[in-house]
């Protein structure tokens, strides 16, 4: 077969994408920068694949091919699926070649992942310790907090902020860019008055982590981006790839175009994809810029290449999402076209108040499991986690059996974050913070114990067989001899890697079944975690991947396991992104949540409201239904109080928008005449009677 076979079905964008630049003999391949403008439900990541399997076809070496994505899944993707287009191409029966490709594709990974193992090849050079630990969210969180209690700031009289918001400031501030006091400003202008304190803290929270050698989820992107910065640096790790290649770019960051620019100065070999009007996630530091400027970096410009063929929705869908980002002020143009036909046009439903709007999504959600559209294959989608409250209420009265998205992440269960703690605790004897929760896991010893027992491992120099001079409380001998024998043991750093974990868990087991309830579903997680760490190298790649890219799911304290065979989705929309539906509902389709009431300050942020509201909308193949309720009612009232506002039409609703809509109404179950005429009571004349008072 030829090596051209694996384009044929391809369209003629997704082709041109493809192909763009020429094959140089025995020097790989050549190409200049690449925009591809993915509209939603394009082939983006069919497209990307299909570049990456025809780079390695065209003598370009996969180890030499750089992937950069937003999770580990869609890396892990990626690489499945450049497989299987070489494996086709070259019609590889055996799979010999394409299944070396497969293994040389070896840097596929997050941004956070890939700046994690350059960070531990490049520490020395930036004066970082290559052994490193890594901690998540939750644990840069507490860590904070820790030193918001040492500095005095939580006693303050005035309300000083906590310690996911110090954290989120610090994250924002880094990731943008911006200073502390711009970010504040921007973000958080309640907090404006804590400048002085904020800074305080935040200088004191990283020579903290310096101290104990630990980076935090920002500081992977920080440290890779100031080692771009350093020409001679950024010269030799750029040596390593060829080609650079990034998924959803619409969603980086300054610090990640930094990198990038840093990596392919002039833009050789440098393809990014992306899609300007689905750039939603400002409030974790992204910027739509990175994707609308990228053209205009370099010399010459960049190519641009537009994905429109639409797989996913009907024509009737595209018109509304089309005719929706029409009205946006700046974006790269593009008009979806659906290669599925035109089907039923989409509604827009006004109901009289938020309970009807429950009333009638649920009447909906029964009207199409009957037309044979299972419950999973339906979703109700929502700006905002509480705008979902009264839905769920009326979903349980009827018994439809729903998921919501965004309960508690699997990392973040008590357990889990226990047994890794002991993994991190061997992996980096500094990193107090894990030492600290594992000695706390024994019977007796308190915070104070643990403190002196880390002190003790500190003088000895992180030596774990020195803790065996340690004398702990009279209650926790027995157990402290065992974790001396278990650090020692696995410590050394000539013992194979797996084993370790269950070597760990039968450490721990007793604790579970003392501390814990429901050990059963816990140690199902357990389970779950060892035969994950077989898919890792090491210890440490273990731990950094799964902090960086963590699981979702956890039986941990998320409710009874849903038993039912069929169940309807709840989203939030910017859960939903890369998400797909027959039947999607929209719920509060009205100013206040599209555009959200805390976005109606800056043009920049009314625009990211339309690209969320596009997303939710593009998130539907054959049947769209957005629902505007007329009254809201007031929250500080009494419980029988009727007070309520009216909603205002979403600005996003114009002219053009709802001429591609069907405009319906529903009522819900109101006192009609025949509930009345069941009483007995006769119509009233009120006109006749208004007249006769004069």
């Amino acid at each position: 077969m030829s090596k051209s076979a694996h384009l044929e079905k391809l369209n003629a964008a997704q082709r041109r994408a493809v192909t763009y630049g020429e094959p140089v003999g025995q020097q790989g391949f050549h190409a200049g920068p690449l925009l591809i403008i993915a509209g939603a439900g394009t082939g983006k990541t069919n497209t990307l694949a299909h570049r990456v399997a025809h780079l390695a076809m065209h003598g370009v070496d996969p180890a030499r091919i750089l992937m950069l994505t937003f999770t580990r899944r869609a890396a892990l993707e990626m690489r499945r699926r450049a497989h299987e287009v070489a494996k086709a191409a070259l019609n590889d029966v055996l799979g010999g070649v394409s299944q070396t490709i497969l293994q040389r594709l070896g840097w596929a990974g997050t941004f956070h992942s890939v700046g994690n193992r350059l960070l531990r090849h490049y520490g020395r050079q930036l004066g970082l310790d290559p052994q490193f630990s890594v901690m998540d969210r939750t644990d840069s969180a507490d860590l904070i907090d820790g030193i918001r209690q040492e500095l005095g700031f939580a006693g303050k009289e005035q309300r000083f902020p906590r310690k996911d918001t110090c954290l989120a400031i610090y994250s924002y501030r880094v990731n943008t860019q911006k200073s502390l006091k711009e970010s504040l400003e921007l973000q958080y202008p309640w907090c404006l008055q804590w400048e002085a304190d904020l800074t305080r803290l935040f200088r004191t929270y990283v020579e903290r982590k310096q101290k104990f050698s630990i980076l935090d989820y920002d500081d992977l992107l920080l440290y890779w981006h100031i080692l771009m910065s350093e020409p001679k640096l950024a010269q030799h790790v750029a040596a390593h790839f060829d080609h650079v290649l990034v998924d959803e770019y619409q969603d980086t960051n300054r610090l990640q175009a930094g990198i990038l620019y840093g990596l392919a100065p002039q833009g050789r070999g440098l393809t990014v994809v992306g899609d300007d009007a689905q750039a939603i996630y400002s409030f974790r530091a992204a910027t739509v810029e990175n994707i609308l400027e990228f053209p205009d970096r370099f010399t010459p410009r960049a190519e641009i290449v537009a994905l429109a063929q639409n797989y996913r929705s009907t024509q009737s869908v595209l018109d509304v999402s089309n005719a929706l980002m029409a009205e946006a002020p700046k974006q790269f143009r593009k008009h979806l076209l659906s290669l599925r036909g035109a089907g039923s046009r989409p509604r827009l439903v006004t109901v009289e108040d938020l309970p009807t709007q429950a009333e009638y999504v649920c009447a909906q959600v029964l009207k199409a499991r009957e037309a044979n559209v299972p419950l999973r294959r339906q979703a109700v989608l929502f700006r905002s986690s509480s705008h979902s409250d009264l839905l769920e209420i009326e979903l349980s009265k009827r018994k439809i059996p729903f998921i919501k998205y965004g309960g508690l992440k699997f990392l973040e269960a008590a357990h889990v974050k226990d047994l890794l703690a002991i993994l991190r605790w061997l992996d980096n004897p500094r990193n107090a913070m894990a030492g600290f929760r594992v000695l706390q896991l024994l019977k007796g010893m308190g915070p104070a114990n643990a403190r002196r027992a880390l002190d003790h491992l500190v003088k000895e120099g992180g030596n774990f067989a020195a803790l065996r001079s340690f004398e702990p409380p009279a209650d926790s001998a027995l157990d402290w001899k065992k974790l001396v024998e278990l650090l020692t043991t696995l410590a050394d750093p000539g013992l194979p890697w797996p084993g370790q974990v269950n070597q760990v868990r039968t450490w721990y087991r007793p604790h579970l079944e003392r501390l814990y309830e429901h050990v059963h579903t816990r140690i199902g997680d357990l389970d779950q975690l060892e035969l994950l760490s077989g898919q890792y190298p090491s210890r440490e790649r273990f731990i950094s991947e799964l902090t960086l890219d963590p699981p979702q799911a956890s039986g941990d304290l998320a409710g009874q396991p849903l038993l039912d065979e069929d169940y309807l989705v709840l989203s939030t929309v910017h859960s939903a992104k890369g998400m797909e539906w027959d039947t999607v509902y929209v719920l509060n389709v009205v100013d206040g949540s599209f555009p959200s009431e805390f976005a109606t300050g800056r043009a920049e942020t009314i625009e990211e409201e339309r690209r969320l509201l596009y997303v939710a909308m593009t998130r539907a193949k054959d049947d769209l239904q957005l629902v505007q309720p007329l009254r809201f009612p007031i929250t500080q009232q009494s419980k029988h109080g009727d007070a309520h506002v009216y909603g205002g039409k979403s600005r996003f609703m114009s002219e053009k928008v709802v001429k591609t809509l069907d405009a319906v109404s529903f009522q819900g179950l109101n006192l009609g005449e025949a509930t009345l005429a069941e009483t007995g009571q006769s119509a009233l004349d009120a006109v006749e009677r208004v007249k006769s008072m004069w």
